[in-house]
Parts: C-alpha cells; sequence; structure tokens
C-alpha cells in the first residue's frame, strides 16, 4: 500500500537508480503517471516527455479495458463481440481529447526523439496493461535503444503480458499482488489530476 502517488515515485526511483544520467527519457502516462514519473526523471536526472494514449472502454462499462488508442495506432486486446462502429466512434472521441492534450503539452515545444535512447514508460499503476502495450507500440516505432516498463502495481497477469512482449526489454514491478481490482485499491490517496495540473508537473520538471 503507498500513502500517494509521490511515495511510489520515490520507491520507484530507488529500484531505477542504475539509469541515472544515462541515455534515458522518462515517458509518463498522463495523468496519474505524471506526478510517479516526475520524481522519477528528477531524481535519475533524466528528461520527461508524455505518452499520449488513452484505454479504449468496453461499450458496457467504460473502466473495463478492451483496448488503448494513441494519435497514431489503436491496439486491441478483448474486443469479441464489439461492433467496428463503436470502436470507430470511440476511437475518434478518444483522440479528440488525445489532440487537445497534445496541444496543451506541446505549447512551445516539441515531443523529444526516442530514437537510441532507453525508454521508461511510467503509470501509477496498471489493471490490464493495454494502455501500457500501446504506448510501447508507439514508442517502438520511434527506433528507441530500450524499452522499460516501470510501476509501482500491477497484477501479475499484466506483468507477464509485458514480460512476453517482444517490444519489452524489462518489466520493473514493485508489488504484484494477488487480489488486484483496481489501481486505486494500493494508494491511500488517490485522487484524479486536472490537465492543468499534470502541465504544470511537465513544465516544472522540463525547466530545470
Amino acid at each position: 500500500m503507498f500513502e500517494n502517488r509521490t511515495q511510489a515515485g520515490i520507491q520507484l526511483s530507488d529500484a531505477l537508480q542504475h539509469f541515472a544520467n544515462s541515455q534515458a527519457v522518462i515517458l509518463a502516462i498522463p495523468r496519474g503517471g505524471l506526478p510517479v514519473a516526475a520524481l522519477v526523471a528528477k531524481s535519475l536526472n533524466v528528461p520527461l516527455d508524455v505518452a499520449l494514449s488513452k484505454k479504449l472502454g468496453h461499450p458496457m462499462n467504460k473502466e473495463y479495458a478492451i483496448g488503448a488508442v494513441s494519435l497514431n495506432n489503436v491496439v486491441l486486446s478483448d474486443a469479441h463481440g464489439i461492433s467496428e462502429g463503436y470502436i470507430e466512434a470511440e476511437t475518434k472521441r478518444i483522440r479528440q481529447i488525445l489532440k487537445t492534450r497534445f496541444d496543451q503539452y506541446y505549447k512551445n515545444r516539441s515531443p523529444r526523439s526516442l530514437e537510441n535512447k532507453i525508454v521508461i514508460i511510467i503509470d501509477d499503476g496498471i489493471a490490464t496493461g493495454n494502455t501500457v502495450m500501446a504506448t510501447v507500440e508507439l514508442a517502438k516505432a520511434q527506433h528507441p535503444a530500450k524499452i522499460i516498463v516501470a510501476i509501482p502495481v500491477a497484477p501479475k497477469s499484466a506483468v507477464l503480458k509485458l514480460e512476453n512482449s517482444p517490444f519489452v526489454d524489462q518489466v520493473v514491478c514493485l508489488h504484484s499482488p494477488h487480489n488486484f481490482y483496481a489501481v486505486g485499491q494500493f494508494y491511500k490517496e488517490f485522487r484524479q489530476l486536472s490537465d492543468e495540473e499534470a502541465i504544470n508537473i511537465l513544465k516544472s520538471i522540463n525547466s530545470h
């Protein structure tokens, strides 16, 4: 159990110290992954950027991810029996949100190049692994040297899915509990972040 995302970020930083001052780029999954990733980036003295991907929810339960969407790709993992029309409409809707976020996050700069970099993808936790897999595929297209997924908490099934991916070189997960229902159950304080808070975190790290 973590007190909050700050504590999770400190513990994750400790586990990733061998990447300090290296050719690494931290890629945060917004918005919840940003406070965790910002602490890691600061501790390791490496740059921070955001991964613009978002889960594609089931029509009957939006919290259940059937896949994930980025600005360039869609990863579907559990979409049996779901209409193509729903998937197309949801993809379009999510991409509009991501485009807005892109414009907000990258007002005065461009996304960092990931080519030949060690890319460390960070979220505050993983439930299914689908959103992270979309991010991994997005990062892989830029030809990084390595892709590492680092998370405070995830079920064993999600960790295995990532470890078995040909695109993921290493998974660093602090806790893989048996009874996993949602990421929030492993945090005492787990509030939603606003886009404004996320943008301010990104600005404060990248202004140093």
